[in-house]
């Protein structure tokens, strides 16, 4: 008998429909209940291609006593995070003051008025790993609400009360961050450079796109030709070649898996999310700009022909991830983390012949016991099993197999084909297929950023779709909302889905000149400052409710797995002052760089973003008014330019000098030279 959850088109929630934990959606009828029944309230919050909410979905959610336990004692609440993005950030904030860390599933407890009382992350169905088992905890938790209800009710308002005291402390309203945080910054990337192996600190490594497009800006910033600009470009180089030729890039089809395990790249946390194609083909993009290296032309056509391929929607959108976990094989009854994406040295001996298999082994690091390291692997689910990595250079194959460099391509290319046919008719990973307008907004920035600068009407004409589906099925000229899956959700869209929909409406609007972009860009600017701007903050803010009560507005000031909202915002509106030829645009951007200045000053490293905003700021925004039809060059790095085509101009012009100035010179030099 399936729960309430049935009801709900969240991929994630329906994975639980048929568990027998009494689970109910977040509501005010599940709280009510929760007030009626006088019981604590178990929230739980994950994803649909979260690997450990799927281990704790087996272990305990599955389970028929623990399942009794939380059906007795607790109303059992699930929250997809991808669709409720500010009530997972509240309960975030929770966990991680209270624990010092956070994750996936996020398991917290609350009384019925939503105030937390205890959380943490994955709990173990019995002790062990040096955390509680998920049984007791409820046992306790349940036993506490017993005998000392008021105590537990006290303690949760005083909890909430500083989550709320905490968030409205984050900012200040002094002066913009100095000049100096430029140079902070930069001694920060160095300080974690991984010199041998690329990227930043140790084992995870996350590809931080935003840090190496920030690096790129710094380039011209100082100029190619400044010492401090080679390192920054060694550090980006460096960087997106190890994540190119490393497993966390998909050696077959295209597109990047979430991040590494080790700090090799060679073994990933195989789930591909949506926002990382887009922000890692945006950062391959500035990169090709500044270089001409066709190894990133080559790798930007991988991840749009996967993303066209695999993830997009009939209806013009994009899906959101694909998961880590399948099945190894039909007919298997349990799923394993990388089934579908690696290889046995045997399956690959069978289908290509021998001087070829030996060839493709050595080029992609295959081994008969399988290429991860144990501690790579410390569920051992990789045994055996070969994640494909660029191991060996064309120029070494073809050195030591007496060939040449082209014979080598072609064999791999070939080979390549091969296993990916191969790969096809094995059982696919799930596919979470909600269209999630902030994701879908990166992917849409990404390639129509692309198509202008490649001449691919394709992805153009891609990129159109998409921002057409957005724009018809969750704007109705008010309200943003989330995303879509057969039908628009029910939850409005966070300040992060109006922020990357107006810098994708930006790029759409520079790529073809078609000024009912701009018109739109504008519209969602106005309700993004209607329903989301905070004075006391200095930004926009997340605002979790349950009904009409409002639990806690968070300013997101971290540039993470995705770019803070308020970080994306302040470029966006320096470009919308320019463009639209309005103060009051600038004047807010100046205020969310006043708002985030202690972020900037403290942590450059986590602001990436912002800083570039400052730049910006700083150097200001060259505008370049072309006249419609004109044959005007419009490629080439410049994160600095805006082109806006018009009908009535006569030449072609730079905005006033007071608002945006020059291109400096060191912009219009020759790009680097291939590392």
């Amino acid at each position: 008998m399936p729960n309430a959850l049935i009801h709900e088109t969240s991929p994630y929630l329906l994975q639980h429909a048929h568990n027998p934990v009494d689970w109910l959606p977040w509501s005010e009828a599940s709280f009510a209940r929760a007030a009626s029944e006088n019981k604590p309230v178990f929230l739980s919050i994950g994803y649909s291609t979260c690997h450990w909410c799927h281990v704790m979905e087996h272990e305990s959610f599955e389970n028929e006593m623990t399942a009794a336990l939380m059906n007795a004692h607790f109303i059992n609440i699930k929250v997809d995070r991808e669709e409720m993005p500010d009530i997972d950030a509240t309960y975030m904030a929770f966990v991680q003051a209270t624990t010092g860390q956070g994750g996936w599933p996020m398991s917290v407890w609350l009384t019925p008025l939503g105030e937390p009382l205890l959380g943490g992350t994955y709990f173990p169905p019995e002790d062990r790993y040096g955390r509680a088992g998920f049984p007791r905890i409820l046992r306790e938790v349940a036993r506490l609400w017993r005998e000392d209800e008021a105590k537990m009710r006290s303690t949760g308002a005083n909890m909430l009360a500083q989550l709320q005291r905490d968030a409205a402390q984050t900012t200040t309203r002094g002066e913009i961050a100095a000049s100096r945080v430029f140079g902070d910054f930069f001694d920060r990337c160095e300080s974690s450079f991984d010199e041998e192996l690329g990227g930043f600190g140790g084992a995870p490594k996350f590809p931080r796109p935003v840090v190496l497009r920030t690096l790129m800006q710094l380039i011209d910033r100082w100029g190619v030709s400044h010492p401090d600009s080679q390192r920054a470009w060694q550090m980006v180089s460096r960087t997106l070649r190890a994540m190119i030729d490393g497993g966390i890039h998909d050696q077959l089809a295209g597109g990047f898996h979430r991040y590494s395990v080790d700090r090799y790249w060679h073994v990933p946390h195989y789930e591909k999310m949506l926002y990382d194609q887009g922000l890692i083909a945006d950062a391959l993009i500035d990169a090709w700009q500044l270089s001409h290296d066709p190894f990133y032309q080559q790798t930007i056509e991988g991840i749009f022909d996967y993303l066209l391929d695999t993830l997009r929607d009939s209806g013009g959108g994009f899906h959101a991830a694909e998961d880590a976990d399948s099945l190894p094989h039909a007919g298997a009854d349990h799923k394993r983390e990388g089934a579908f994406w690696t290889w046995e040295a045997a399956e690959i001996s069978r289908l290509l012949d021998p001087r070829t298999a030996a060839i493709f082994s050595l080029a992609f690091g295959i081994e008969a016991e399988g290429n991860a390291r144990p501690e790579s692997d410390p569920h051992e689910e990789l045994v055996g099993q070969n994640t494909l990595y660029r191991a060996i250079s064309h120029a070494t194959l073809a050195s030591r197999f007496d060939t040449t460099e082209e014979e080598i391509s072609d064999l791999l290319d070939q080979s390549k084909k091969i296993l990916l046919e191969k790969r096809l008719i094995r059982p696919f990973p799930h596919r979470d297929d909600k269209i999630i307008t902030a994701w879908n907004a990166m992917v849409i920035r990404a390639m129509a950023r692309a198509a202008r600068e490649f001449s691919r009407p394709d992805w153009l004409h891609a990129a159109d779709e998409a921002c057409r589906f957005l724009l018809r099925h969750l704007w109705d000229g008010t309200i943003l909302y989330r995303c879509h899956r057969g039908k628009r959700s029910p939850h409005p869209g966070s300040p992060a889905d109006y922020t990357q929909l107006i810098g994708a409406l930006l790029a759409l609007y520079e790529a073809t000149a078609e000024k009912h972009w701009l018109a739109s860009a504008m519209d969602l600017q106005t309700a993004l400052d209607r329903h989301f701007w905070s004075d006391a903050q200095q930004g926009y803010v997340l605002k979790a409710r349950m009904g009409e009560r409002e639990l806690l507005q968070i300013r997101e000031d971290y540039d993470g797995a995705e770019p803070a909202p308020n970080h994306q915002a302040a470029i966006h509106l320096l470009q919308l002052a320019v463009l639209c030829e309005a103060p009051l645009f600038h004047t807010r951007a100046e205020a969310l760089l006043r708002g985030g200045s202690a972020t900037l000053t403290q942590q450059p490293f986590a602001a990436p973003v912002l800083l570039s905003a400052l730049d910006l700021w700083e150097r200001g925004i060259a505008h370049w008014r072309v006249p419609a039809g004109a044959a005007m060059d419009t490629k080439g790095y410049r994160p600095r330019a805006l082109f806006s085509f018009q009908a009535d101009a006569t030449e072609v012009l730079i905005c006033e000098e007071q608002t945006c100035r020059r291109f400096e010179a060191e912009s219009d030099q020759a790009p680097f030279m291939n590392e």
